[in-house]
């Protein structure tokens, strides 16, 4: 996925239309549209239940339009999201975290999960119906509270079908949409930006995005392989940029991750339980005896003799759906000058695909502390 001139010189006029972006309000619309307008909401809003029904969405269109590599990428990232909301209710971190804690991290999880849903999904819509209808309709976006940047990054990309730029433009558009919406917003900031929890994840580097993905030479055996990237500074915006572009170059970089991490997304469907991609540690059943001391479980990434495996609930075993508050009216793109050049530098390389033993590591490190901070609630 290299960026080359020619690439360039073919999104020039993507400059000229961005450096001409208003966020004027938007003119009235005839009744068809209206109706297009209603009809995009109902679905979205129907989509939009819990972290479950999103990851199937995205799954679902990308199937009819692979052309819109973002959907399968929002697809792994949704499931990563919904691993990360189970893993405050499974095996480790409710040993680790109080109770408020882990429904502070639950509430910033769900709320960009649906954010972004929200806010992509009428655009994947949009795009579906000016297929349907074999026109441009794209000048309804700012009637479904989408930014103007998108705008022209969607008429460019029926002009160009520039698959890649596509897929930057709308990592560039949600992650300034989240934070403007969520990261920016005090109460997320005190319960779990500046927590000392957030920073000892960050120190630990416990925060993963794994790509699971069945190579044809293990195509019998009873594991994944997991392809992925750390998540390093979660609170800066162009750090987030630079992430979901790497995971872009990860995922499409090669054809054959991506067709192994798509046929195993088709394969298995979402639950929220980590047992979806390695049922040899993880189940969703929870075997541990409550009330005795944490024992370490596991060695070298295998269960030690006689130990259960980790529990990983469901999504809706431990969460309910969330009744969410309508987002801000706003549009955050003001000028070309705060997106060119991030949209335009050359794709970023993902620092290491294969993440197995990483999060094996990182497996590891949670249950020492686990065990260790039961030992001296022990001594207490």
């Amino acid at each position: 996925m290299g960026f080359s001139w020619y690439q360039y010189a073919s999104r020039l006029p993507l400059a000229k239309n961005l450096g001409k972006v208003r966020t004027a309000t938007a003119a009235p619309l005839p009744a068809q549209d209206q109706k297009t307008v209603e009809q995009i909401r109902q679905e979205t809003l129907a989509h939009n239940r819990d972290n479950i029904d999103r990851t199937r969405a995205y799954l679902s269109f990308y199937q009819k339009h692979p052309q819109i590599h973002w959907a399968l990428l929002a697809h792994l990232v949704s499931r990563n999201a919904g691993w990360s909301m189970t893993d405050l209710r499974g095996e480790l971190l409710p040993r680790l975290l109080r109770t408020k804690e882990q429904q502070d991290y639950f509430s910033f999880l769900e709320r960009g999960n649906w954010l972004i849903f929200h806010d992509a999904y009428p655009q994947l819509l949009l795009y579906e119906e000016s297929v349907r209808r074999q026109t441009n309709l794209f000048y309804i976006l700012p009637h479904l509270g989408v930014s103007t940047f998108m705008q022209a990054i969607w008429n460019h990309f029926w002009k160009t079908t520039d698959k890649e730029l596509l897929t930057i433009g709308l990592i560039i558009n949600e992650q300034n949409y989240l934070e403007e919406q969520v990261m920016k917003e005090p109460a997320y900031q005190n319960s779990v930006v500046r927590t000392i929890p957030f920073a000892l994840q960050e120190l630990l580097q416990l925060n993963m995005i794994l790509f699971p993905h069945r190579t044809v030479a293990d195509e019998q055996g009873s594991s994944l392989q997991l392809a992925g990237e750390r998540v390093f500074h979660f609170a800066s915006l162009l750090e987030r940029i630079s992430l979901g572009k790497r995971l872009y170059s990860l995922l499409f970089g090669g054809q054959k991750r991506q067709e192994a991490a798509y046929t195993w997304a088709l394969e298995q469907p979402h639950t929220g339980s980590r047992k979806d991609y390695w049922p040899h540690l993880f189940h969703d059943v929870n075997n541990t005896d409550p009330g005795k001391p944490y024992q370490v479980k596991l060695m070298n990434c295998q269960l030690r003799s006689e130990a259960k495996r980790m529990f990983s609930p469901t999504l809706r075993q431990v969460w309910r759906p969330v009744h969410h508050d309508p987002p801000k009216e706003l549009d955050w793109y003001k000028s070309k000058s705060d997106v060119w050049r991030v949209l335009t530098q050359a794709e970023e390389t993902a620092n290491v695909a294969e993440m197995s033993e990483a999060y094996c590591q990182v497996l590891t490190k949670i249950e020492w502390a686990v065990a260790a901070r039961t030992r001296i609630l022990k001594t207490l």
